[in-house]
């Protein structure tokens, strides 16, 4: 086949779009996400401490690894995957990791949806559009900045809408790595705070066991809790 025949044009440019929105749309089909839970985060933490603590850098490089696969898939897993670095490896440690996790998963988002959608949509652009990429376009930091400060919108939004609007790429990796530093943190900073929290609950599973017996009840972390208005005051303010 011709390396310029328009179809095989065409694999290179919507294929890995097609990959993504395939896999993503398995996951949410097969509820596979919903096994990333904080409870059975805290489950494989107590199983498996003392390995944890004898390969921290390998477990970290994991943590990684998912977190860009969760953002990539664009699953709605973000706050317990941040939650969790903390809980894991401390606030410090582990919201580095979670800032680097997103940073990667959102930037092989960006390179495909720009490679499939964004030259296509800059060529058939309406006028509103084409002077909406510009604007974004001149003051693409200050945008993306506002965007990653500002928990306003979802977070896979403003993973694909820069790459349509056609921001540049080492523009978008600095706002994205910078702009979600400070929410990435401070969730960060919950979850490594979360060990009272998770004494409670297994007291509460060890007292529902005792009267009602292990089939009837279940360990629950609520992470509402967590979402203070304080906290995202402090975020909105800080945008």
């Amino acid at each position: 086949m011709d390396k310029h025949s328009p179809a095989l044009c065409a694999l290179r440019r919507y294929g890995p779009l097609a990959v993504v929105a395939g896999v993503t749309a398995l996951v949410l089909a097969a509820g596979w996400h919903n096994e990333l839970t904080l409870e059975n985060i805290v489950a494989t933490r107590d199983r498996f401490h003392d390995m944890l603590a004898a390969h921290q850098w390998l477990a970290v490089l994991i943590y990684i690894a998912v977190y860009a696969l969760a953002v990539a898939l664009s699953l709605p897993c973000g706050l317990i995957m941040t939650l969790a670095g903390g809980l894991l490896f401390g606030w410090l440690l582990g919201g580095v990791a979670a800032v680097i996790g997103a940073t990667t998963g959102a930037t092989l988002l960006f390179m495909v949806a720009r490679s499939a959608i964004g030259e296509t949509l800059g060529e058939r652009a309406a006028p509103w559009l084409t002077k909406l990429r510009q604007g974004f376009k001149d003051e693409a930091l200050s945008y993306m900045l506002f965007l990653r400060l500002v928990p306003a919108f979802p977070f896979w939004l403003v993973n694909i809408a820069p790459a349509v609007l056609g921001v540049p790429l080492r523009t978008y990796i600095l706002g994205t790595f910078l702009g979600i530093i400070p929410a990435t943190f401070a969730f960060a900073t919950v979850g490594a705070g979360l060990d009272s929290v998770i004494r409670a609950a297994k007291q509460t599973y060890a007292l529902c066991v005792a009267q009602r017996g292990a089939d009837a009840c279940t360990m629950k972390i609520h992470t509402s809790s967590f979402i203070t208005k304080e906290l995202l005051g402090a975020l909105v303010l800080l945008g």
